[in-house]
C-alpha cells in the first residue's frame, strides 16, 4: 500500500498553505454558488460511438459492436460542448468484470456465472488501476488511450467525471498493475473470521460460495454455452455479496456478481472507529482532514482514498459515487477531505436515496452534490405522467432550500426510464416543461443521459438489460442517438424533424442555463397567487422568478399535453417591491426561442402581462 503518512503529509502541506482564514461557524458544505450553473453529460462511454444498429440480444462486441475512447474525437467534444455541456461522467470506465476473451493482454476471463449480461455491470470494478479493455482500440494501451480522452475534454472547455463505486467490487478483483506498494483488495485478510477491522471483506467462515439458482427463464449469456458458465464459481470461504447479503448463495436479484467492502462496520452494525462529532457538521474540510489524520482507520479507508488520488493524478475532476449511503458517512467525511486536499475544486456526486441522510451526507460526508430523485426528479415524474400537480413542486423546493445547490437536478440516468418509454411517457416532447423547471428552479447542477436530447427510446431488447432503460450490461447500439451521430460526422445528419426540434430545445436550454447569472440567485415561486389571482391558471402550469442583481426572470411552463392557456399573468405586489419596480410598462424578451416578447404592466403594485400559453410550451422572460 502506498505510504499513509507519505499521502498524509503531502496534503497537509497545503492545509499549511492555504489556512490562513478563520473557519467558518454556519453549516459548512465548503461549496460557494457558482456564477453560472454546471450542466453534467452523463454518457455510457461503451455505448456512444457505437455505429453497429444489428442490435441482436445477447449479440457479442463483434456482432453488436462497442464505442471506444477515440471515438470522443474532436468533432464529437466539440458538438457536446456546443450543446451547452461543462462536464462529461464518462460512465464504465474503470476495469470491469467483461466475457470477451484478454488473456492476450494478461487478462484472466470473467466467469459467466458472476458477471451480469455479456458486457458486464460498470459497477463490478475488477481492477481500479486501469480502464475497460472494451473501449481502447489497442486493449493493451488503454490507460494511455483514456489518458487522451481527458486531454482532448480538457481541451474543449469541459471537466470529467467518472464513478468510483465504494460499497462493493468484482467477485473477482485482480489488480494487474497496481502501483508500488498497492495490495488488492482481500489480499492481506484473514478469512477464517466473519469480521475484522482491517478485512476489506465480509466472510462467511468454513462455507463456500455458490451461485445463485436463476429465475424466469434466465440462463447467462443467454443460455449460449461457455467453457466457465457451469453453475460453478470458486470462492472460499464465500463473501457476503454487494447488497450486504449474508448468505453464501446468494438470491438471484442480489447484487451476486459482487462483494461488499467492509468499512470498519461490525456485523452487528457498530463502528470499529472513531465518530466524527457532530460538531464537525459547521467545519470545513481541511478542518475535516486535520480530524483524520492521526487515526488508525480500516483499511479498507486507504484503499479507496488511494484509488481516488489516483485519477485525480490522471487528471479527472471528480467522481460519481454510487450508492454512497450504503457507506458510513464517516468514511466520506475522510475521504471527500482527502480528495479535496488535492484538488479543491473537485466534483464530488453522489447515489444517495434516504431524504433523511441529505444533510449528513452534504455537511459531515463533505459531499458537492446528490441526485434530487426522490424529492423533485419523482415529483416532475408525476405531473408528466398525469396524476401529479404542479403544486408539489415548490413543497419539494422549499423544503431543501437550505441545501439547494447541492440538489442535482436530472430527468434521465443510466438507472431511470428513459422519457420517450412506453413505460414512462412515451413521448420525449412531454419532458419540455419539466426539463425547463428541473433546469431553471435552482443553483443546482443539471445533468442529462446521452440520447436523451434526441429522444432516444430504451425499448431494444439487449439480453440481460430489458427495454424502457438503455442496458448498461449488453453490447448494444443506442438507435436515435446513433442517428444523431450519422456515422461519426456528429452533425444529426440522420435526425427526423423531430428529434432535430428537440436536440434544438436542450441546446437552447442548456446554453442559456450556463450562461444566466439570475439561475445562481434568489428563488420565489409565484404559482400560488396566480392560482388566487389569475383566472383559469391551474394546476398544470408552475411558474416562479429567479432574480440577482443583473437579472430578473419569469419562467412559465404549461405540463397539460392538449390544453392552451390564455390569462393575464400576475406578478405579486412582493416581487415588484423586491425588484423595485416602478409603475410602468416593461418589455420582457424571451430567452429561449425570442418567439414572444410581451409587455408586463406595473400597476397598483401588481405586474401584469397576456400570455397565450400552448401545450408543453415555456416562456423564460427577462425583464429589459
Amino acid at each position: 500500500m502506498i505510504s499513509r503518512t507519505v499521502v498524509f503529509l503531502a496534503l497537509a502541506t497545503l492545509v499549511a498553505c492555504k489556512q490562513g482564514k478563520k473557519e467558518k461557524t454556519k453549516m459548512q458544505t465548503d461549496l460557494p454558488k457558482k456564477e453560472r450553473k454546471e450542466v453534467v453529460y452523463q454518457v455510457f462511454t461503451r455505448l456512444f460511438g457505437n455505429t453497429n444498429t444489428t442490435n441482436k440480444p445477447w449479440g457479442t462486441l463483434e456482432e453488436n459492436g462497442v464505442g471506444k475512447f477515440f471515438d470522443f474525437d474532436d468533432t464529437a467534444l466539440s458538438a457536446l460542448k456546443d450543446l451547452g455541456v461543462t462536464y462529461v461522467w464518462y460512465t464504465g470506465v474503470p476495469h470491469h468484470a467483461v466475457i470477451k476473451d484478454y488473456t492476450a493482454q494478461g487478462i484472466a476471463n470473467d466467469d459467466p456465472d458472476v458477471v451480469k449480461g455479456r458486457a458486464g455491470s460498470p459497477y463490478a470494478v475488477k481492477d481500479y488501476y486501469n480502464v475497460n479493455p472494451d473501449l481502447a482500440v489497442d486493449p493493451a494501451n488503454r490507460l494511455e488511450e483514456f489518458k487522451a480522452l481527458v486531454q482532448r475534454t480538457h481541451k474543449h472547455g469541459m471537466k470529467v467525471l467518472i464513478d468510483i463505486v465504494p460499497n462493493h467490487v468484482a467477485r473477482n478483483y485482480v489488480g494487474l498493475k497496481n502501483p508500488s506498494g498497492v495490495t488488492d483488495f482481500g489480499a492481506n485478510d484473514d478469512t477464517s473470521v466473519e469480521y475484522a477491522r482491517d478485512n476489506n471483506f465480509y466472510y462467511i467462515p468454513g462455507t463456500a460460495f455458490k451461485v445463485p439458482e436463476w429465475q424466469g427463464g434466465y440462463l447467462p449469456l443467454g443460455g449460449e454455452e461457455h467453457p466457465l458458465s457451469d453453475i460453478k464459481f470458486e470462492e472460499f470461504p464465500a463473501k457476503w455479496t454487494g447488497n450486504g447479503s449474508r448468505l453464501p448463495q446468494p438470491d438471484f436479484n442480489d447484487w451476486y456478481e459482487t462483494v461488499k467492502v467492509n468499512y470498519g462496520i461490525r456485523p452487528d452494525g457498530s463502528k470499529d472507529f472513531e465518530e466524527l462529532p457532530q460538531p464537525y457538521s459547521e467545519k470545513d474540510y481541511k478542518a475535516h482532514f486535520e480530524f483524520w489524520k492521526d487515526k488508525e482507520l480500516p483499511d479498507s479507508w486507504y484503499k479507496f482514498r488511494d484509488i481516488a488520488v489516483y485519477w485525480l493524478e490522471l487528471g479527472v475532476d471528480g467522481f460519481r459515487f454510487d450508492m454512497a449511503e450504503m457507506v458510513p458517512v464517516e468514511f466520506w467525511s475522510f475521504m471527500n477531505s482527502s480528495i479535496k486536499m488535492k484538488n479543491p475544486d473537485a466534483f464530488l456526486l453522489a447515489e444517495v436515496y434516504n431524504p433523511s441522510l441529505y444533510r449528513d451526507y452534504i455537511h459531515r460526508g463533505k459531499m458537492d452534490y446528490l441526485y434530487d430523485k426522490v424529492e423533485l426528479y419523482d415529483s416532475l415524474k408525476h405531473i408528466m405522467k398525469g396524476y401529479g400537480w404542479t403544486d408539489h413542486i415548490h413543497t419539494v423546493q422549499s423544503g431543501l432550500q437550505d441545501i439547494e445547490h447541492n440538489m442535482l437536478h436530472f430527468l434521465e440516468n443510466h438507472d431511470e426510464q428513459r422519457i420517450a418509454s412506453p413505460e414512462f411517457v412515451g413521448k420525449a416532447e412531454i419532458a419540455k416543461p419539466a426539463m425547463v423547471v428541473s433546469a431553471t428552479l435552482s443553483s443546482s447542477p443539471t445533468m442529462i443521459y446521452f440520447g436523451q436530447e434526441v429522444g432516444e427510446d430504451g425499448s431494444e431488447d439487449a439480453g440481460f438489460g430489458k427495454p424502457s432503460r438503455t442496458s448498461i450490461f449488453d453490447y448494444i447500439g443506442v438507435p436515435a442517438h446513433q442517428r444523431w451521430m450519422n456515422n461519426k460526422k456528429f452533425d444529426g445528419g440522420q435526425l427526423s424533424d423531430g428529434e432535430k426540434s428537440l436536440r434544438d430545445f436542450y441546446k437552447r436550454l442548456l446554453n442559456f442555463i450556463t450562461s444566466s447569472t439570475a439561475l445562481t440567485g434568489e428563488y420565489q415561486e409565484i404559482h400560488y397567487y396566480n392560482k388566487e389571482h389569475t383566472e383559469t391558471y391551474d394546476h398544470r402550469i408552475f411558474s416562479f422568478t429567479r432574480w440577482d442583481k443583473d437579472e430578473k426572470l419569469i419562467v412559465i411552463s404549461n405540463f397539460d399535453t392538449t390544453k392552451t392557456y390564455d390569462f393575464n399573468f400576475k406578478l405579486p405586489p412582493d416581487i415588484v417591491s423586491k425588484w423595485q419596480l416602478e409603475s410602468k410598462e416593461y418589455q420582457l424578451k424571451e430567452q429561449l426561442y425570442e418567439n414572444t416578447n410581451p409587455v408586463l404592466k406595473v400597476e397598483d403594485g401588481v405586474g401584469r402581462v397576456p400570455i397565450r400559453l400552448a401545450p408543453l410550451e415555456s416562456f423564460v422572460f427577462k425583464i429589459e
